[in-house]
């Protein structure tokens, strides 16, 4: 079936990939969107910053080959986006997206992001009560989640690390630095904090990474924690999932 067709299966419903840090997400995301004709919007709560590409893992342009990603580069580093930002912003991108034929797929593991969005959180007093509904979900298609063993997610982590320890890394956090002080937040968050104390001597090179390895591990302990909490979650190995959604799509 081609990828048109595909598309026009969906009926405007919307896929969503969930994972912790390192999990592969962005990259399962572009092999379906090649397959069904889809878009990919980012829900992730780091790669919404300007200028900080290598420490946050965005994905290169090699890496989204030639699919139209959004959610990236929103603001700069300390500026305000909040979680009705991000519902809104996305909303606005489902319906571009569709109004283009197209299918979006959401790719992203900031829980806060993806709930908001998936079961239309209302961001106002009265209706705080009800943020932990998990009833609506009608417009959306199989929410899938990407799962691995923890040994094996921590030896992804480590290996991911090893690729960001790296000039082009050095310089950015050099850029960050200079831009907005050690003081900022993007100076104290995500790798850019081990990277400049490695860079200013107060680190080697193999604590730098340790550190950094404990930080990002227990962030996608954090992150499957909250994601263990939705029961509509379909949980699957990395290399499971795109024949899963590509199979859900033609059995509709």
């Amino acid at each position: 079936m081609s990828s048109k067709n595909l598309s026009k299966k969906l009926n405007n419903k919307v896929i969503v990939i969930v994972g912790p840090t390192g999990s592969g997400k962005t990259g399962v995301a572009v092999k379906i969107a090649k397959k069904i004709g889809g878009e990919i919007i980012s829900a992730d709560s780091r790669a919404i910053y300007k200028g900080m590409d290598i420490g946050t893992a965005k994905p290169s342009i090699e890496e989204q080959d030639g699919v139209p990603h959004f959610g990236i580069d929103l603001v700069e580093p300390g500026e305000r986006f909040t979680v009705a930002d991000f519902k809104a912003y996305a909303e606005q991108k489902i319906s571009e997206i569709e109004g283009r034929g197209h299918v979006p797929i959401i790719a992203g593991g900031t829980g806060l992001y993806v709930d908001a969005l998936i079961y239309d959180y209302k961001f106002t007093v009265d209706s705080k009560k009800n943020c932990s509904d998990r009833e609506k979900m009608s417009s959306f298609y199989n929410v899938v989640g990407i799962k691995w063993e923890s040994s094996e997610l921590k030896k992804r982590l480590a290996e991911r690390l090893n690729k960001m320890f790296v000039q082009e890394l050095y310089d950015e956090t050099d850029e960050l630095a200079k831009k907005y002080g050690w003081g900022s937040q993007a100076m104290k968050s995500d790798i850019y904090e081990f990277a400049w104390k490695y860079m200013k001597g107060e680190l080697t090179l193999d604590e730098a990474k340790r550190q950094c390895l404990y930080k990002d591990y227990h962030l996608a302990k954090r992150q499957m924690t909250w994601f263990k909490r939705n029961e509509n979650i379909v949980w699957l190995p990395l290399e499971k999932v795109e024949s899963y959604v590509l199979k859900c799509i033609q059995d509709e």
